[in-house]
């Protein structure tokens, strides 16, 4: 027990008073404390998600300045591709032009030499006239018979002068064309040079952006949420596209790549065989549009993210031509976030297939395409790490195994 004996009654009412007193303010500087604490919990939280708002942005920049590029580079190619068809057609053009000249001057060298052959006889026999004739004859008959001979031989030579005259007409026409498309090709090597030039300064932009960007681009690969938003982007578009009223079509006429063993090798490429054909009938007879590595399997797990892959991925070679499937009307050819330079083909009857991560896109929206006609080439456009072809099927905006509806097995 405490002893209070000693201590005045003054001193101890004073203590009490003090402690009591001094409780509130002690309660108020703990929820003072408190309430700081609370409000710099509330700023940081508030700092953070704006430095989330600014990252985000960010990569939504990045991805707006990869489609930019990789658009800048899918038209380059387009032009050089179109440069490279028309050489094609002007050097099949030079071959028939030399084969129709060479056919010619043979013409010409005989006529030539026939025409040679009649002035070296007449020289050895002379031209008597009609008088002359008519005097050395005895016989009226033998005359006549001579009139008509020389007749003949005159109009003969005068014919083979006419044809050798044409002929010779020919050849310069051919010549002047020959020359003609001698510079056509020369100012399209020349353009093709500049438009080679300018591509590689593009590719080495887009290099230097890849580089800058890639942790963004890698960590954005890596989430399943842009997956799926990828998945759902690309879906809505297909979506979008199978409820617009289909145009007649003629009767006639990249996601992150798994390093694993590719399942199977393609060696075959899209024809025109099945022209006219309707899409439904082609169940097992199509080819994949390009060559390379078939390196998934449709509805199987993807390695990084877990979810299932809805088409294939073709590992193939850059700038190899992507040819399409069958006959079909283009839908959609340009860039998509997550699927880089992509073209749709409808096929009719709710029938498309899909061509992503190319490198360029050869075919515009509206343009008619038959089955075997190059579509595209192939990149890794999109942010893709890999080179090859990001290939889908879809049936009313569903997407289904393309290799049960192909002869590769």
């Amino acid at each position: 027990m405490i002893k209070v004996k000693n201590i005045p009654l003054n001193f101890l009412i004073q203590c009490i008073l003090i402690l009591f007193l001094s409780h509130p303010a002690l309660a108020a500087t703990k929820a003072d404390s408190a309430k700081e604490n609370l409000n710099a919990v509330h700023e940081k939280i508030n700092q953070l998600k704006k430095e989330l708002s600014g990252t985000q942005k960010a990569q939504e920049d990045a991805t707006d300045q990869l489609k930019k590029s990789e658009k800048q580079i899918s038209d380059t190619n387009r032009s050089l591709y179109e440069i490279s068809v028309q050489q094609k057609k002007n050097y099949t053009k030079l071959q028939e032009l030399k084969a129709q000249s060479d056919t010619v001057e043979s013409q010409v060298d005989l006529q030539r030499k026939m025409l040679g052959q009649q002035i070296y006889q007449q020289y050895l026999h002379g031209d008597p006239g009609y008088l002359q004739m008519i005097i050395q004859s005895e016989n009226p008959s033998v005359v006549a018979r001579n009139i008509q001979y020389y007749s003949y031989v005159a109009k003969a030579r005068a014919k083979s002068i006419y044809q050798m005259q044409g002929n010779l007409k020919k050849i310069e026409a051919y010549s002047l064309e020959t020359a003609s498309k001698l510079k056509e090709i020369a100012n399209l090597k020349q353009k093709e040079e500049v438009k080679r030039t300018e591509l590689e300064s593009q590719k080495k932009d887009r290099a230097k952006l890849i580089a800058s960007l890639s942790s963004k681009i890698n960590q954005q690969r890596n989430e399943i949420q842009k997956l799926m938003r990828d998945e759902k982007r690309l879906t809505d578009l297909v979506d979008r596209l199978a409820r617009l009223p289909s145009a007649p079509i003629p009767s006639k006429r990249e996601e992150k790549t798994s390093s694993k063993t590719p399942i199977m090798r393609n060696e075959t490429i899209p024809t025109e065989t099945f022209a006219g054909q309707k899409f439904e009938s082609l169940r097992g007879k199509l080819s994949l549009p390009v060559k390379g590595d078939v390196i998934n399997r449709f509805g199987s797990a993807r390695e990084d993210t877990g979810l299932s892959w809805k088409g294939l991925f073709i590992k193939s070679n850059e700038g190899n031509e992507v040819k399409s499937i069958a006959t079909g009307r283009v839908v959609f050819a340009d860039w998509l976030r997550g699927f880089g330079n992509l073209i749709i083909v409808d096929h009719g009857e709710g029938y498309m297939s899909l061509y992503g991560n190319n490198q360029s896109t050869l075919k515009k929206t509206g343009e008619i395409v038959r089955g075997g006609d190059v579509i595209a080439l192939v990149g890794n456009t999109g942010g893709n790490e890999s080179n090859g072809l990001y290939f889908e099927l879809r049936k009313l905006s569903k997407p289904f195994d393309p290799l049960a509806w192909t002869s590769i097995k």
